[in-house]
């Protein structure tokens, strides 16, 4: 598992770098890949890995498996893919047909301040053989997990509520490893997609209520798993199923693949915000194209919330297929007011104070020639704190705009998710505190209108809404019913919506 000839990088201050406002949009935190029965499985994990980017920023790992070539090697870096996983000669360190990746942003651990040592997949040796895993979402009993185990003996390598199912599988009595993680995620509480490795078989499962995605693809004569479809496309892999959920599938080359279902069933309740947001917009969710959800959302908000205007704007990108179904069913044109630089990055220069307070002039530039005198829709996906909305509306009446009006592609994001998503405290979101009129004027815009609830389940394919009784989605960022319960924040203190 060493990987002397290339040292881990320098940890990153990411606090120094990252726009103030970057915490100002809801963050999936993880992306997870796997590959067996192909030549060189960590190559084609690194393009999964770049496909999947957008789930995580921060850092990536890959661990692969060689029987001849000094079995399991790895490699973790913090920064993107394409920064380290495209040089051959790091990817020549990580040769065999069976390969895992994950891409991070800060999960569980300390935000801000990564270590190496937090960067999945994680590796444990047991008496049968060792086993790496890579976890996207969030375990909602870690601390409480963590607690026991230290008390009985464990010794903790990372910051990372990831690594307590490594420990938890060492300490179980079954024979096999598979059996190992199945009996270890039976004491995990919340959202799990996992992604793991033996020496021969590659193993996917999802928790019960099936919270974080998980995909199933055929690669020539091997066998792939993925976050996303997207990820599949890059590798030419063929799309066969999502993992059901509360589901473990165990893939060997030779075999193919065995399924099974270790869990007390639950009725799904997959993360809403999956089609809001996070989730690239060429990938399908539950048989449905997420760009054709996003337009449906964009539809369903002009017949909610209609307006006068000149011209409908995306906040680009993640609210322009809203902003395209808003302008086709309200019939106002549709323009790209706002151009985002492709090429932003991380600041190029020393981030001082000054160029720190340019926060989003250096992500979004307004067209000015198209915005001048007139009245102007914009689309986004969501208000998280509102800090960057304003500015944005700050650029567009610099520019000449008559009026300004906000139109958000989700319910108002009023309650922190605990299952795998980077959320601001509750205080510090902007619709726990205020009504819908008073963030419309803390933003100081000409109106406000978020989508409804019912609203957004009919545009994912509910057509009778949301059921009040048993909600078909995950939606505890909007509604406040989480359908875990968030055992170690409830012992921090944090105070659950009452039942009505």
């Amino acid at each position: 598992m060493s990987d002397p000839k290339f040292p881990p990088a320098h940890p990153f201050d990411f606090d120094a770098v990252r726009d103030p406002d970057d915490g100002d949009k809801l963050k999936e935190e993880c992306g997870i890949f796997g590959v067996v029965g192909v030549t060189d499985a960590a190559n084609f994990v690194a393009l999964g890995l770049h496909a999947l980017q957008h789930r995580g920023q921060e850092a990536g790992g890959i661990v692969a498996h060689h029987p001849d070539k000094g079995g399991f090697n790895s490699a973790r870096r913090f920064g993107y893919v394409r920064d380290n996983f495209t040089r051959q000669s790091l990817m020549d360190t990580l040769p065999g047909p069976l390969a895992i990746g994950h891409v991070r942003y800060s999960t569980a651990g300390s935000k801000g301040q990564t270590q190496i040592r937090d960067v999945q997949p994680f590796f444990g040796e047991f008496s049968m053989g060792g086993a790496a895993i890579a976890h996207n979402g969030n375990i909602t009993n870690a601390e409480a997990l963590r607690r026991e185990l230290i008390e009985r003996g464990s010794i903790f390598q990372s910051s990372s509520d990831s690594e307590c199912i490594i420990h938890l599988m060492a300490r179980s009595l079954q024979r096999d490893i598979p059996a190992r993680m199945e009996d270890a995620l039976r004491r995990v509480e919340g959202a799990f997609s996992v992604v793991a490795m033996t020496r021969t078989k590659l193993i996917g499962v999802r928790d019960p209520l099936g919270v974080r995605p998980l995909v199933l693809g055929k690669v020539g004569d091997g066998w792939c798993l993925s976050s996303e479809t997207c990820a599949l496309d890059i590798i030419g892999a063929e799309f066969v199923r999502e993992i059901e959920p509360g589901e473990m599938v165990v893939i060997t080359a030779e075999g193919g693949v065995q399924s099974h279902y270790p869990f007390r069933p639950a009725k799904s309740r997959f993360c809403i915000f999956e089609h809001v947001y996070f989730s690239r917009p060429d990938s399908i969710i539950g048989g449905r194209s997420v760009y054709e959800t996003r337009r449906q959302i964009g539809v369903e908000l002009a017949r909610e919330a209609p307006v006068d205007a000149d011209l409908v704007c995306p906040v680009p990108d993640s609210g322009t297929p809203a902003a395209i179904g808003f302008a086709h069913e309200s019939g106002i044109p549709y323009g790209m007011g706002i151009v985002r630089n492709q090429y932003m990055g991380r600041t190029f220069i020393e981030p001082t104070e000054q160029i720190r307070n340019m926060g989003v002039r250096l992500k979004l530039n307004v067209n000015r020639a198209l915005i001048k005198g007139k009245r102007v829709i914009l689309v986004d996906d969501s208000v998280v704190r509102g800090t960057t909305s304003r500015k944005i509306k700050e650029m567009i009446l610099d520019a000449g705009a008559a009026e300004v009006h906000f139109r958000i592609a989700s319910p108002p994001t009023a309650w922190p998710c605990f299952y795998g998503v980077d959320t601001p405290q509750r205080e510090k979101l902007l619709a726990a505190t205020m009504s819908e009129d008073e963030m419309c004027a803390h933003l100081g815009v000409d109106s406000l209108k978020f989508i409804s609830l019912d609203g957004l389940y009919r545009a994912v394919g509910e057509a009778e809404g949301r059921d009040t009784k048993c909600p078909q989605y995950c939606d505890a960022c909007f509604s406040g019913e989480y359908p875990v319960e968030p055992a170690d924040m409830i012992e921090k203190g944090f105070q659950m919506k009452a039942a009505e």
